[in-house]
């Protein structure tokens, strides 16, 4: 008896597992198996997950061989090969999210993306239910707040190192799902504290890990945000990680790390303390 044939797998099934593939598989390897999985890799039901590479070529740049060591490189090299086109970020930022038709719900951006891109994901991303900006993104870090109000349904945001108090009440105005925040190395003062207490108190999932904290603030935190099941603020500046304070404040919430975390590292004088040393000088959260 003769077995099945690739391109007798039920429709509904293949659209189903070509979904988990990944967009580097879903992009050149998927299409060319036979006819009928090219139709299927063209269902948006395929494109709801987007994750970018880390880099893609940045508008500004003619040379693809930009940065000789980037990340994703043997991905970025197949698909100028296979599509015989240098798209910059923005365009191939838009050329997937065309894909997805509307139903793109989780998008992590690629690196070097432009604010016409992330403009296009707001515009043409409603369902979008977790973005990750990510540190290399520092533009977009900056004015992705005038986009949150695109997003109704937005329960997961992963942020650079900035401009944290400023989208945090945009978030608690405009997306009543949110449960999920992850800002790693950024600096919590009381305003920033005050913005989460006050916009975003039901908040479950809290990541500020490499952060340089005001201990005012975290107090703040740990007091105002009851709901929270999962806390990490390890390996972070400004209170010791066997504070007796926070470690009882913190003792309602099931997963809290604060490991590493210390008042100051001892190499450096009270007065010679930079932020910018201590918070920015980190490579990107993944």
């Amino acid at each position: 008896m003769e077995g099945r044939k690739w391109e007798d797998i039920n429709k509904d099934i293949l659209v189903n597992v070509l979904g988990r593939v990944g967009m580097e598989s879903l992009l050149l390897d998927v299409p060319f198996v036979c006819k009928s999985w090219y139709k299927a890799s063209r269902e948006p039901q395929c494109w709801e997950h987007l994750i970018f590479p880390t880099f893609i070529k940045p508008d500004d740049i003619d040379d693809i061989w930009w940065e000789p060591e980037i990340p994703d490189r043997g991905f970025i090299e197949r698909l100028d090969m296979t599509y015989q086109e240098n798209l910059s970020a923005t365009a191939f930022v838009k050329f997937i999210v065309n894909r997805s038709c509307g139903n793109a719900t989780i998008i992590k951006l690629p690196g070097g993306c432009t604010e016409e891109a992330l403009e296009y994901v707001a515009n043409e991303c409603p369902r979008l239910k977790g973005l990750a900006v990510g540190s290399y993104n520092e533009f977009i870090n900056s004015i992705i707040v005038k986009f949150i109000s695109k997003w109704k349904n937005l329960e997961m945001l992963r942020l650079g190192k900035y401009h944290l108090k400023e989208i945090i009440p945009e978030i608690g105005l405009h997306c009543n799902n949110f449960i999920w925040l992850s800002a790693p190395y950024t600096y919590i003062g009381k305003d920033e504290a005050s913005a989460l207490v006050s916009s975003l108190s039901e908040l479950k999932y809290l990541d500020l890990h490499g952060g340089d904290f005001e201990k005012e603030a975290l107090v703040m935190i740990l007091q105002g945000c009851k709901q929270l099941v999962r806390l990490d603020i390890s390996q972070s500046f400004g209170f010791d990680d066997d504070d007796a304070e926070i470690i009882e404040l913190a003792s309602h919430i099931p997963a809290f790390k604060c490991e590493g975390s210390i008042i100051a590292p001892d190499w450096l004088d009270d007065d010679y303390i930079d932020h910018d040393d201590l918070v920015y000088d980190s490579s990107f959260f993944d």
